[in-house]
C-alpha cells in the first residue's frame, strides 16, 4: 500500500503538508492542496487510522452501549445516534450486550482501548454503574435516571409525567378499572412511570391494579393472560412500553375482546410500530430523536468537562390514536 511519504514525494511537498490536508488542521496553499488531493485519488491512498488516532489523541469515535438491539426502541435510538454522529464527523460504534453484565464489561473495556471520545450508555444495569466509576472516557447516561461523578451528563425524559398522562387519559376516556403493566422496578424509568400511575389513582380514588413485566413481547403475552384472570373487569390498560402494548392487543384480539370498545390501551415510547398497528396505538411520546441529538451534541461540542448542570430532562406528550376512545 502507498504511504503518506510516497504521496508527499509524488506531490512535491512534505509529509506534514499532506497530513494537514488530510486532517484539515491548517490552511494549505490551494495549488498544493489540489495537487495532493489529485495524487490521493489517483493512488487510492487510505490514511492509517491508527496513526491518525495517536496523532490526534482521539479516534473520532462515539461508543454506544445498549442492552438489546432486538427492542425496536433501542434500534431507533441507535439509528439516531448513528445519523447525528456521522453528521458531526464522528464514527459511531454500537455494542449490543443482551442484558449480559460480562458483555457490558467487555464493551466498556473495548471502547476505552479504542480511545473512543465518549461512551453513550443506554442501560440501567447496576453493574455498569459500578464499572464506569473509574472510566477514563467521558460517559453520557442516556434514557436512564442515574447520575453522579462517574457520568459526564445524564439525559432522560419525564417518566413520572408520562405515567400520569397515560392514567389521566384513560380516566378521561371513561375507564374505571385501570390496570398498570409496570416495568421491572429495578429500573428508574419503570419506577417513575408507575409512581405517576399510583398518584393519579390516589387523586381519583381509584384502586391500584398492577402486574409486573419486562420490556419484552413474549412476557407481555404471558402477563396479559395473567392480568385478564386477575382483573376480569379491566377496561383500561397502561403498558410499560409499546412492545408490551402490542402484545396486550394481540391477546385481547385472540380472546374476542374489542379494543377500544371493551378495553382501552396506552403504550409508552411511540416507536414506529405503534402507528403501523391496526388499530393504531395510543402512546406516550418519548422524544428519542431529540435525546439522541443532545447526547451527540454534548460530545461533538466538547462540553462534557465543562457542564454545570449535568441533567437534561425532556418533556413527554401523549398522542391519542385508535386504542383509546
Amino acid at each position: 500500500m502507498i504511504t503518506i511519504r510516497e504521496v508527499a514525494k509524488l506531490a512535491g511537498v512534505s509529509a506534514s503538508t499532506v497530513s494537514r490536508v488530510i486532517n484539515g488542521t491548517a490552511k494549505v496553499d490551494s495549488d498544493k492542496k489540489e495537487r495532493i488531493l489529485r495524487i490521493i485519488e489517483e493512488t487510492g491512498f487510505v490514511p492509517n487510522e491508527a496513526a491518525r488516532t495517536l496523532f490526534r489523541k482521539s479516534a473520532k469515535t462515539i461508543g454506544l452501549i445498549v442492552p438489546s438491539i432486538r427492542n425496536p426502541y433501542f434500534t431507533e435510538l441507535a439509528a439516531y445516534i448513528d445519523d447525528f454522529s456521522l453528521q458531526c464527523g464522528f464514527r459511531p460504534f454500537l455494542c449490543n450486550t443482551g442484558y449480559d453484565p460480562e458483555k457490558e464489561k467487555a464493551a466498556l473495556q473495548m471502547l476505552i482501548s479504542m480511545k473512543a471520545d465518549a461512551i453513550i450508555v443506554a442501560s440501567c444495569s447496576e453493574y455498569i454503574k459500578e464499572a464506569i466509576k473509574n472510566c477514563p472516557v467521558p460517559v453520557v447516561s442516556l434514557d436512564a435516571m442515574w447520575s453522579g461523578p462517574e457520568v459526564a451528563a445524564c439525559i432522560h425524559c419525564d417518566y413520572y409525567e408520562g405515567g400520569r398522562m397515560a392514567t389521566e387519559h384513560l380516566i378521561e376516556s371513561g375507564c374505571h378499572n385501570i390496570v398498570c403493566i409496570k416495568g421491572p422496578q429495578y429500573r428508574y424509568s419503570a419506577r417513575y412511570r408507575y409512581q405517576g400511575y399510583l398518584d393519579v389513582c390516589k387523586e381519583h380514588n381509584i384502586p391500584e391494579q398492577t402486574v409486573e413485566c419486562d420490556y419484552d413481547f413474549n412476557q407481555g403475552l404471558a402477563m396479559t393472560e395473567e392480568l385478564l384472570k386477575k382483573y376480569p373487569e379491566v377496561d383500561g390498560i397502561i403498558a410499560c412500553n409499546d412492545i408490551v402494548a402490542i402484545s396486550t392487543y394481540k391477546v385481547l384480539y385472540e380472546q374476542n375482546i374489542s379494543v377500544p370498545g371493551q378495553v382501552q390501551i396506552v403504550g409508552f415510547d411511540n416507536i414506529s410500530f405503534s402507528k403501523l398497528l391496526s388499530p393504531e396505538l395510543t402512546t406516550i411520546i418519548q422524544p428519542i430523536k431529540e435525546m439522541a441529538e443532545k447526547a451527540v451534541e454534548l460530545i461533538a461540542n466538547n462540553e462534557l468537562t465543562e457542564l454545570s448542570d449535568k441533567k437534561f430532562i425532556f418533556p413527554v406528550s401523549l398522542i391519542a390514536r385508535q386504542t383509546t376512545k
